[in-house]
């Protein structure tokens, strides 16, 4: 359920960027099929992303609901939906991300949304996760992004990011402050006593010396 509370957080400089032509563009260069997401993945680690959705998701119910922050088109969801999970939603802060995704998925909702006012009610979502969100969203912010995520989900928050072992800015398409590498498992864990990871798995590149991480926390009730 939607809930009718509204926070209005400010604007920071990321969303507006992603919001407007920036974020369109990163639409048109990534509209990845499953199939073309999974050869990406199989090139850049030489494991499949449904490889991985298996390796952390595959024993929980299929009939769980699951919310992806910063779902972009929806392919990590329609992932998600080919593996037999049925209640899947996302949020997305750019619009012509989300007219795409209704030619690029069915069944699945996604909604107008941002990481810092997720527009559902407390521990509304079984699991909620990011993949390649929380990198842009700066460090002086995290926090309160980190809490909306921590305040949807009931028992499950799983994540997909860049690694560093302390914050990096990296420079992305010729600008500054647009991302950062980070140990965003373990900021989760500074910032909650409840979480605990239960499964994580670091990522090499197999072509250059970078790591990413994926890992599945748990909170503990």
């Amino acid at each position: 359920m939607v809930s009718r509370v509204a926070k209005k957080q400010g604007t920071t400089f990321q969303m507006k960027k992603w919001e407007q032509e920036f974020g369109k563009e990163y639409t048109d260069r990534n509209n990845y099929t499953v199939s073309a997401m999974d050869m990406l993945y199989k090139k850049n680690y030489g494991i499949t992303r449904t490889g991985l959705n298996k390796l952390f998701l595959g024993n929980l119910d299929r009939s769980i609901k699951i919310l992806e922050v910063g779902s972009n088109i929806g392919s990590q969801l329609a992932s998600l939906q080919r593996m037999g999970f049925e209640n899947l939603y996302g949020i997305e802060i750019n619009k012509y991300a989300i007219e795409r995704s209704k030619s690029s998925t069915k069944n699945i909702n996604i909604i107008k949304g941002s990481i810092f006012d997720i527009p559902f009610k407390d521990a509304y979502f079984d699991l909620v996760f990011t993949s390649g969100v929380l990198i842009h969203i700066n460090p002086k912010d995290i926090k309160r992004a980190l809490k909306e995520i921590h305040r949807c989900s009931n028992k499950y928050i799983w994540v997909y990011e860049f690694y560093a072992d302390e914050y990096e800015n990296v420079l992305y398409r010729g600008e500054r402050n647009l991302l950062w590498k980070a140990d965003f498992p373990g900021i989760y864990t500074g910032i909650f006593p409840d979480l605990k990871i239960i499964k994580q798995r670091f990522l090499k590149y197999l072509k250059n010396k970078n790591r990413d991480v994926m890992a599945l926390l748990k909170k503990n009730k």
